[in-house]
């Protein structure tokens, strides 16, 4: 086999990753309104499935992460099309119960996809470069979340759920492609220059740094996947039901799919940029910036009075999620090189990255029939601002460890 450039490889599974989950994103979209064509009785069935894989994926992810260690890279990656395909397939079925078991298949798949990726980048990349790789991934993989929710949403409305369940099936099989040309069978061996720097005397979660990322990486995950994705059309809804631009009247749940969809088009290249940035200038300080800069839009978002200007922040909110996001996953994979499991500190964030997306969405409705959004996004701000000081405060945390 010729010898692949890291660079190619990355892009060679964020493509497959993109491929895999066109007909996953298709459902946030098209779920809610054809439900009963997929032979759900009621509105609470949807909300289980389109959040039962994210919760499965909490006890997988250290199974899959074992697999990783012990079978190498492209057999994982294989499974994960191969469960793809069969559950978008699925979803031209009818009934609860086989819908159930199929969202279920796909949270091992998106495990399998994810910790594959995290793996990958780990094993060709280095400090200079780290960045840079975990930009280009998260990416290019949205692009098959925009693909997903604009297509599927298209062939979903012409033609039925169930033709759009099987057209987007198809797509996935071309990742076969992808993983036998560019990827190699094994990507979780460690550079020498990080076995130098491993430090195997103190299990993982007792080292502060490896505290520190992973539950950051919880809050993070929370805040911006579970809590602001999952309210950002009830935000909407809230402040502005019916929106008229050029003649046209859109509903809360429209402009939220097409504030989502904006962020997802500029991340191809916004979060390759971002990762190049964090290369050259340093990480820590860039997402120190960034907390503190969403805690503030956090906070100012419910008090604004102009509607122009609360369209801003809400596409500032979705630039520092960009930019958090992509920092984040890369300082958790500068902390996997650096330890002799690499794999493991990977898992683990992965793990705790989503329970946070998967305890988002319950928290958010919850408080919100109780203390309304207002004090949520507030409540946001404030964790955002906490966890941007204990980030500044970081250096003396990690001196007090090593002076014990």
């Amino acid at each position: 086999m010729r010898e692949v450039s890291g660079k190619t490889q990355v892009v060679a599974v964020a493509l497959v990753t993109a491929l895999c989950m066109i007909g996953d994103s298709m459902l946030y979209v098209a779920l809610p309104l054809f439900w009963k064509e997929a032979g759900l009785t009621s509105l609470w069935e949807v909300g289980v499935l389109l959040a039962v894989n994210r919760f499965i994926r909490v006890p997988l992810g250290p199974l899959v992460g074992k697999w990783y260690e012990r079978s190498g890279g492209r057999t994982g990656l294989i499974v994960a099309v191969v469960l793809a395909f069969l559950t978008t397939l699925s979803y031209s079925l009818e009934g609860f119960w086989l819908w159930l078991v199929m969202r279920c298949l796909w949270g091992v798949a998106w495990t399998f996809l994810r910790l594959g990726a995290f793996s990958l980048i780990v094993g060709v990349s280095e400090g200079h470069n780290r960045g840079q790789l975990m930009g280009l991934y998260n990416g290019l993989y949205r692009l098959g979340s925009l693909g997903g929710m604009l297509v599927g949403a298209l062939l979903a409305s012409w033609y039925g759920l169930s033709v759009a369940s099987i057209a987007l099936a198809v797509p996935s099989l071309l990742a076969f492609i992808l993983i036998f040309r560019y990827i190699r069978p094994s990507f979780t061996s460690q550079h020498p220059k990080d076995v130098k720097q491993m430090d195997t005397g103190k299990s993982l979660w007792s080292q502060t740094q490896v505290l520190l990322t992973l539950m950051t990486g919880l809050l993070v995950t929370m805040v911006y996947q579970g809590v602001f994705t999952s309210t950002l059309s009830r935000v909407i809804e809230v402040r502005e039901p019916l929106i008229m631009i050029g003649g046209v009247v859109l509903g809360a749940a429209v402009i939220a799919s097409v504030i989502q969809g904006i962020r997802w088009g500029w991340e191809p290249w916004a979060a390759p940029l971002v990762g190049k940035l964090s290369d050259r200038h340093g990480r820590t300080n860039l997402f120190i910036g960034t907390l503190l800069v969403a805690s503030v839009l956090f906070a100012t978002l419910q008090a604004t009075s102009s509607l122009v200007l609360w369209f801003a922040i809400l596409f500032g909110i979705q630039l520092t999620a960009t930019i958090i996001t992509t920092v984040m996953d890369t300082l958790a994979a500068d902390e996997a090189a650096r330890q002799a499991n690499s794999q493991g500190v990977m898992t683990q964030y992965s793990v705790v990255s989503d329970l946070g997306a998967a305890l988002g969405p319950l928290l958010a409705f919850w408080l919100d029939e109780h203390v309304g959004l207002g004090l949520v996004y507030i409540g946001i701000a404030m964790i955002l601002l906490l966890v941007g000081l204990v980030w500044l405060w970081r250096p003396k945390l990690i001196k007090m460890e090593s002076a014990s």
